[in-house]
């Protein structure tokens, strides 16, 4: 969690030599104590350099407006660099998506209570009522919107609305259990984070744990993502598996994909809220 007065820089931009100097000799004059430093580059010849850069500096806040002024004339657009600034009072605005199951939304609702998640739980959202009763214990409002067969248009209108409505800045499908289309992620134009077993692609569609059981599978896992129109396909934030053996009943591996989902998507949110995912077209650079 970030005190009053630590900042987080994301920069992108083609790799040169001097660009880690130019960023922290613009913080050094500003008075910035740098607390925290990666870098990645993808090829030190013609490559993308990608930094994440934590730093204290009071008063950040208040003097934004300069600062981003002066960081964008002194060494942005000299470097070609997009980039963004995150101060200590941009907290995130997250909405939570679920249908029946509730392992990973009421995980994620317990990590924001304890405080493992900076970020403000705007809305949860799903198209069954199952887990209404459970939310509004932990005083989150909870929105039912029902996707029938022939109204699932009219089912993600609603649900932009009410993502726009609660002004929403990142979206958390915690086992929502319906597809969104291209034109719904094209309009709501924020960041979306799904989890799904990693089985797939070779256990699709109905029952992948007892296809995986009939197969005598051997590691069972989660894979955490951004939503993109393609089903699935999305850059990759967390993975993780644990291992089975013949002994584990179907439902015993059932339990043991909800622990290791509700895992990976707690960390892949978190990483996404310290500002630690830079997506690099169908890839991402996780620091």
């Amino acid at each position: 969690m970030q005190d009053d007065h630590t900042a987080r820089l994301l920069v992108r931009c083609p790799d040169r030599p001097g660009l880690v100097a130019a960023v922290s000799g613009f913080l050094f004059r500003a008075g910035a104590n740098i607390v925290e430093s990666q870098q990645h580059s993808s090829d030190p010849v013609g490559g993308t350099f990608f930094l994440r850069t934590a730093f204290h500096l009071p008063g950040i806040g208040a003097d934004r407006d300069a600062f981003e002024r002066g960081f964008a004339h002194e060494v942005a657009e000299p470097h070609g660099m997009t980039w963004r600034l995150r101060c200590p009072e941009d907290r995130t605005r997250m909405a939570l998506l679920a249908s029946r199951e509730g392992h990973c939304l009421l995980d994620l609702l317990w990590r924001r209570r304890t405080g493992e998640l900076d970020a403000d739980v705007v809305a949860v959202v799903s198209n069954h009522r199952d887990l209404e009763g459970e939310v509004d214990v932990l005083g989150v409002p909870y929105h039912h919107i029902p996707v029938p067969r022939d109204g699932k248009a009219d089912a993600e209108r609603q649900l932009l609305e009410l993502l726009r409505a609660h002004r929403a800045d990142l979206v958390v499908l915690a086992r929502y259990m319906q597809i969104l289309s291209g034109a719904f992620l094209e309009a709501l134009d924020r960041p979306v984070i799904n989890i799904h077993h990693s089985f797939l692609p070779a256990f699709a569609g109905a029952q992948p744990y007892a296809r995986a059981h009939d197969r005598g599978v051997k590691i069972i896992g989660a894979t955490a993502h951004y939503v993109t129109e393609e089903l699935d396909a999305g850059p990759i934030i967390e993975q993780d598996v644990a291992r089975v053996d013949h002994t584990h009943a179907i439902g015993d591996l059932e339990r043991v994909g909800r622990d290791v989902e509700r895992v990976v998507l707690a960390r892949a949110v978190l990483r996404h809220l310290d500002d630690r995912v830079i997506v690099d077209g169908s890839r991402t650079v996780v620091f």
